[in-house]
């Protein structure tokens, strides 16, 4: 991905600054967090830990994910992605946040059956663990519409800053 194609997508999602962690060229993450990192980052050590939840993006919802992932700087040793149902501890001693992609991740997940409407903006826990819980829209709504990233993104903000906060 070229810098002008990067700025562009920043851009849809009301970013306006951002650097990558080292100066090098950080190639695209793909969906498994365990594929061979490029050389640049792989030597650097974790710092915090996203467990991203939802329905397993492809195509351009896959795309969008994978920017998000460069856009917070994440390494591929610094989140996974897991369905609503995978409830189970990670295993890490790292600071964690999850995310919930989407109304139903985000009820499956805390246990609540309010409207995503009400559970976005809030902290709230995976139902029987001590693990930050945000809700946002998911993939596909911010496809079929666009103006809605930002939404996306107000939360992946609040999603880092509880990170900070642990």
């Amino acid at each position: 991905m070229n810098i002008d194609d990067r700025s562009r997508y920043l851009k849809e999602m009301g970013i306006t600054e951002w650097s990558l962690r080292s100066a090098a060229e950080v190639s695209p993450p793909s969906m498994s967090p365990n594929a061979e990192p490029h050389q640049a980052i792989s030597n650097l050590e974790p710092k915090v830990y996203w467990l991203f939840y939802g329905q397993a993006p492809g195509g351009d919802q896959e795309r969008l994910f994978q920017n998000i992932i460069l856009a917070l700087g994440l390494l591929p040793k610094e989140w996974e992605w897991r369905s609503p149902t995978d409830t189970q501890a990670p295993n890490t001693h790292l600071p964690c946040v999850a995310f919930a992609f989407g109304e139903q991740a985000a009820q499956t997940l805390s246990g609540e059956q309010e409207p995503l409407a009400h559970l976005r903006d809030v902290v709230l826990e995976i139902a029987g663990q001590d693990i930050p819980l945000i809700a946002s829209v998911d993939l596909a709504h911010c496809l079929n519409r666009p103006k809605d990233k930002a939404l996306l993104w107000q939360d992946l903000l609040l999603a880092r800053s509880v990170l900070q906060s642990l």
